[in-house]
């Protein structure tokens, strides 16, 4: 064989290996030998067999225990049914002659003979007999060592003592009378009952508590004290004297209870000294066992109390409650989902549970207390990965568990550590050293929150998990979950977003808050009332056909139902969904829709329909005027009530609200202009039967008939459709503008022969082709290079690419850094690339996968190309290779070693040319010693900022809500202590968010993670809100769903006055709906409202300039080291602080429109195929100088539009 293993052949096998033998084994080999082997032949003796079913299994064992508890609680009875049978003057042995005695002297014979009949020994008898087998039983199945041992315990001495006398009284009749203690028995009732709790947890697995088996322990010894006390007495008081000195057994227990309760009224007393020292030796005994008892029942309780209780299964069978599971439990995680929970009214039945692993915190402990929360909070201390646990919280029989992220919780120990073995792998050159070692914890809680995900999945595979995670490159994990929120991925898609449209992050705070819209109606500033009222606002849904707002119009177009549900019923109509498979929701679907009975319509209001009453015109005239009357003491400044906004301008000017005016012929400046009865005879001609229904509501409408032949109107209001006088005279050559009607069907494209109406005069002066204005905005030679896509490169697993603007050919990675010149490039700043668009800054700590998030709203594919503003990151931690590779597909961003607290950095960096700069929170401060001062570097740092460049916009996410009143802080600023007293009012009252009427908030200056939270909580009650959220931020895109964007209203939209008649304008043009506006108020004049709040920290106005002048010297040194031009820095520019800015969701039909007002929109995928009315304008900063001897042509267009 070895010759043949050198040879390279394998040798042949012996011919007892064929080929039936190596598929089957050696089953059919003959002639062999085997060997059967048994196991367990131990268990098989007689004794082996006894201990298995008597010790060893635990529900036989359980068995035995139960019945012989049984005969004792048995035997007991017997006895106190003997005592009470008994004939105290008859005493003697069986068959004796009884006695008699003096009512003098003392009867001892009468404590060793009892008279117990004949059936009551019978039964006596059998149970000493089963119980003496069992004792010997085993005592031969435990025997082990030494037999005098056993023999000589309390337990066997009790068994004993009780079954042998009545054994013997088989042998010798005589001694059937003998007094027999049993009812000493309790006590072995008592030891069977504690070994019972055992087995019980063991065998049947019951969630006994340590606490309850002592407590039923106590309770079962004080029992035996006192049944052991009273029959002691009783059997000892047989030898008093006479018949009427002997107790009966109901006076012994009247007595022994008596004396253990220290009462001792002493009617009843005892008579012989046995008795006597027998009480005395027994309160001896209470006096020494039931303090150890209460001791170690105290004990337990403490542990109970720390470990929380157990909810248990019938309070889970008849009532319903929700789990919530974290790492730890934080007051205030706890307390906004507590608020947010119970906010809605249909919840108000049920429980939460807490599971924690770990132990409640003082301030947590007292809020539990409170009796709204004691009452409907139940606190369980255990882990999500412990079945026992999760049995403990019937979370089988939950309704929904919420798995939470512990966001603000660091261990600072174990993050020094790993901050210290990052310093390692970056002196190594590790390709990761960009991750911090937070980054590792937020990853190791990310894992905690996987695996209790998991293990909740496990164990209940059909009820609803919320999970909040932390990082989106976990997600992946638990993509099964019903809903999940990430918060890096909202977090940084907000701000991005808040860039653009500003107070985005305030919108969107505020609509997945729930709040009554009655905050601020008290003050008596106009703003806060306006402002606390639309904070009511809400998404809500119902299906169209069992709508009142929405259900007349089936049949017709979106845009045609959003625009007169809100002008007849004041609700915002924003997206549908199809009552279709795999259907999804489309926020503002275009006029293509065609509304359907069975669609579900998502809508802006204070409440949803079903708790919304109707008054309409044709109501009781005095109750109409009543209820007017009351709308108009407690009306808001151009706020309409409801009924105002049923009782609106259709009554005069008709359903489509419809008015033409003078329209220019040509394009050319002073052409000849058609009159108003040319033009709407032309119009008829074109329209058919459409002027037909407009010469019929003209017919009955003064306002249209004075329109036409130009004599005052009888009516009682003016046309709100009818510019303001001397419009046309104020801009010379200019057409007058007009608000076209929304039409019941229409198509994107204004022509369509549906409509039948032409919208040639008014689309010919606003039209311009946006290929053609992108190529003036950038330059030729890089046109080519842009592209609408895919991003290339995946950010993280799970991820889900956005069609976006890219660079056809990524750029290297070098060229990313902005501050670094390079082969291919040789800049040194932000301001040597001459971006035609300012850029937006966002400061990090250290670049993180979710970071991708805020780059890709800002790329979107539907912002035109001429819009888009530069990007830099500005990281202390150098981004590692992963992430540069994913962002270098995206057009003009960069990023930059550097600072905030880094004057030199921020120069760098642009900050004079930039329109926004966003400081993301930092890890590393959540590891002050004391919590709330996590955000003490952020506050400083912006607060420097703000005073070198007052005129600068920046976005602050801090960790804690409450630090947002440091923001641009002033010791003298009155009007913010005025806020601060008004935070208060609405803290005690109990208010969701009580800083919302903090000016940085109220600004969208500030967010906070926290604020996200709520989302995950709504979506037990609205499980779209996460879709639909994501929808608006623009982290998905759905088929035909539309987007969130803006545009301001200027001078030369001021005649549309009112928002009501901007929601037509847009609705009837560029099928785009107003959701909402971000105002701005001015100190105009000294009575403003602000005019407090201008007192400086300064003793004089001479001090403040000589800091101002001070700080701009300083800034103008560093841009002269920098190589930077002084004239860049404007010194002159003030702080931000004489205006205040605030978010409207939802405003009234007759909201006048102010100047600078930003409207929110939600304008429809891909836009409609007529020009925009708006046509686009470029808007720079009034802090970007043009460059010397520059020769590119200055850029036209902006994401601003005009009406």
């Amino acid at each position: 064989m070895a010759e043949g293993l050198v040879d390279g052949t394998v040798p042949p096998l012996p011919p007892r290996y064929r080929f039936r033998d190596l598929v089957l084994g050696d089953h059919y080999a003959e002639g062999e030998d085997r060997v059967r082997v048994e196991f367990y032949i131990n268990e098989r003796s007689f004794k082996e067999r006894l201990q298995l079913y008597f010790i060893k299994n635990q529900r036989s064992s359980l068995r035995i225990r139960v019945f012989n508890f049984f005969l004792m609680a048995v035997s007991c009875t017997l006895y106190c049914v003997r005592v009470i049978l008994d004939d105290h003057r008859h005493i003697a042995c069986h068959g004796c002659t009884p006695k008699n005695f003096s009512n003098t002297t003392e009867n001892w014979w009468g404590l060793l003979w009892v008279n117990r009949p004949v059936w009551l020994w019978a039964l006596q008898v059998s149970i000493a007999i089963i119980m003496l087998f069992q004792t010997v039983l085993m005592l031969y199945l435990q025997h082990k060592g030494n037999i005098c041992q056993q023999l000589m315990s309390i337990t066997r001495i009790l068994e004993f003592l009780n079954t042998i006398p009545f054994i013997i009284t088989l042998f010798w009749p005589p001694l059937r009378n003998l007094f027999i203690p049993v009812f000493l028995n309790c006590w072995l009732a008592h030891a069977i009952l504690k070994n019972m709790l055992n087995d019980l947890n063991r065998a049947l697995q019951k969630i006994q508590t340590a606490f309850s088996q002592q407590v039923i322990i106590l309770c079962s010894m004080l029992l035996c004290l006192i049944f052991t006390s009273i029959c002691g007495v009783e059997h000892l008081e047989r030898a008093a004297p006479g018949v009427d000195g002997k107790m009966n057994f109901f006076q012994a227990s009247y007595f022994v209870i008596v004396t253990f309760s220290t009462v001792g009224y002493g009617d009843i007393q005892v008579n012989v000294w046995p008795s006597q020292l027998f009480v005395a030796i027994m309160i001896i005994a209470a006096l020494v066992v039931i303090p150890i008892q209460l001791e170690q029942l105290a004990f337990y309780l403490l542990e109970r109390q720390k470990q929380g209780a157990s909810y248990s299964k019938h309070r889970a069978a008849s009532e319903k409650h929700v789990v919530v599971c974290a790492t730890c439990i934080q007051a205030d995680l706890i307390m906004d989902f507590l608020n947010e929970f119970y906010a809605h009214p249909h919840l108000q039945d049920y429980f939460v549970v807490l599971l924690s692993p770990v132990e409640l915190d003082n301030t947590m402990r007292l809020l539990l207390q409170i009796p709204i929360w004691s009452q409907r909070v139940i606190y369980v201390q255990g882990s999500a990965l412990r079945d026992q646990d999760l049995q403990r919280v019937r979370m089988d029989d939950a309704e929904a568990c919420f798995i939470l992220s512990p966001r603000n919780v660091m261990d600072r120990h174990e993050a020094a550590q790993n901050e210290s073995d990052d310093d390692k792998r970056k002196n190594k050159g590790s390709g990761n050293a960009g991750k911090s070692g937070l980054d590792s914890l937020r990853n190791y809680y990310d894992q905690q929150t996987i695996l209790r995900t998991w293990a909740v999945k496990d164990f209940s595979p059909n009820l609803p998990i919320f999970v909040q995670i932390l990082k989106p490159e976990n997600m992946f994990h638990v993509k099964f979950a019903d809903h999940v929120v990430c918060e890096d991925e909202f977090k940084y898609a907000l701000l991005a977003n808040n860039c653009l449209t500003p107070g985005t992050s305030t919108f969107v705070t505020l609509l997945i808050h729930t709040l009554r819209g009655h905050e601020g109606s008290d003050s008596d500033s106009q703003w806060m009332r306006m402002y606390g009222r639309s904070s009511g606002n809400e998404v809500y849904h119902i299906t169209l056909g069992d709508s009142k707002f929405f259900g007349e119009f089936e049949n017709k177009s979106f845009i045609y139902a959003s625009f007169h549900a809100h002008k007849k019923y004041g609700v915002a109509l924003v997206g549908v969904k199809k009552d279709e498979e795999d259907s999804e929701i489309q926020l503002n679907p275009g006029p293509k829709h065609i509304m359907q009975a069975s669609d579900t319509c998502y809508y802006f209001n204070i409440t949803k329909e079903e708790n919304s009453a109707f008054i309409f015109a044709d109501s009781d005239p005095e109750k109409e005027r009543e209820h007017k009357r009351k709308d108009s003491k407690s009306s808001l400044h151009n706020e309409p009530s409801s009924s105002s906004k049923i009782h609106s301008i259709i009554a005069s000017v008709g359903t489509l609200a419809i008015e033409y005016y003078h329209h220019g012929a040509t394009r050319q400046h002073g052409a000849p202009t058609e009159s108003r009865s040319d033009l709407l005879s032309r119009q008829s001609q074109s329209q058919g039967s459409m002027a037909i229904e407009l010469q019929e509501r003209r017919a009955n409408d003064p306002a249209r008939e004075a329109l036409v032949t130009g004599k005052p109107s009888t009516s009682s209001g003016r046309n709100l459709l009818i510019p303001p006088a001397g419009e046309e005279e104020r801009v010379p050559g200019r057409r007058r503008p007009s608000i076209l009607p929304v039409l019941e069907i229409m198509s994107s494209d204004p022509e369509d022969e549906e409509t039948g109406i032409t919208f040639t005069a008014e689309k010919v002066e606003t039209e311009v082709d946006g290929d053609i204005e992108d190529i003036k905005v950038w330059d030729a030679k890089n046109e080519s290079d842009w592209m609408k896509g895919y991003p290339p490169v995946a950010p993280y697993i799970g991820y889900t690419p956005m069609f976006s603007h890219l660079l056809a050919n990524p750029r290297k990675l070098c060229c990313l850094e902005l501050d670094q010149p390079c082969s291919h490039s040789n800049h040194h700043c932000a301001r040597d690339y001459n971006w035609p668009n300012n850029s937006i800054i966002v400061a990090v700590e250290s670049t993180a996968p979710g970071l991708y998030n805020f780059i890709v709203p800002l790329r979107a594919h539907w912002r035109p190309k001429h819009t888009l503003k530069p990007i830099v990151i500005m990281v202390e931690k150098r981004p590692d290779t992963v992430f540069l590779e994913s962002i270098a597909a995206f057009p003009l961003v960069y990023y930059m070693i550097g600072s905030i607290e880094s004057l030199d950095d921020l120069l760098r960096a642009g900050i004079l040319q930039a329109d926004t700069v966003v400081v993301v929170d930092r890890e590393s401060s959540k590891l002050a010693e004391e919590d709330y001062m996590a955000d003490a570097c952020q506050v400083v740092a912006v607060q420097t900022m703000f005073k070198l460049f007052p005129s600068s916009t920046i976005i602050t996410e801090l960790t804690h809500p409450s630090n947002m009143r440091f923001m641009q802080f002033r010791a003298k600023d009155y009007y913010a202590l005025k806020l601060a007293q008004k935070q208060k009012r609405e803290k005690e009252r109990g208010a969701n968010l009580s800083y919302m009427f903090r000016l940085p908030f109220a600004a969208g200056n500030v967010f906070t993670a926290s604020m996200l939270d709520t989302l995950l909580y709504q979506s037990f009650v609205k499980d779209y809100m996460i879709i639909f959220t994501r929808l608006l931020l623009g982290l998905d895109q759905a088929h035909g769903s539309g987007y969130l964007c803006e545009m301001k209203i200027t001078t030369d939209d001021l005649w549309i006055r009112t928002y009501g008649r901007l929601y037509q304008k847009l609705c009837s043009t560029t099928f785009e709906i107003p959701v909402g506006i971000y105002r701005t108020q001015m100190q105009s004049d000294s009575k403003s409202e602000l005019s407090v709040t201008i007192d400086d920290d300064d003793q004089s106005s001479t001090c403040l300039s000589e800091e101002r002048a001070a700080l701009a010297e300083l800034v103008r040194s560093k841009m002269k080291k920098l190589g930077l031009p002084e004239s860049d820095y404007d010194a002159e520019a003030t702080e931000k602080r004489s205006a205040l800015s605030y978010v409207l969701i939802n405003p009234g039909f007759d909201t006048k429109l102010e100047l600078d007002d930003v409207i929110f929109i939600i304008r429809p995928a891909g836009g409609p195929n007529a020009s925009s009315p708006m046509p686009p304008r470029r808007k720079y900063s009034t802090r970007r100088p043009k460059t010397e001897g520059e020769k590119r042509e200055e850029p036209q267009g902006s994401m601003d539009t005009r009406l």
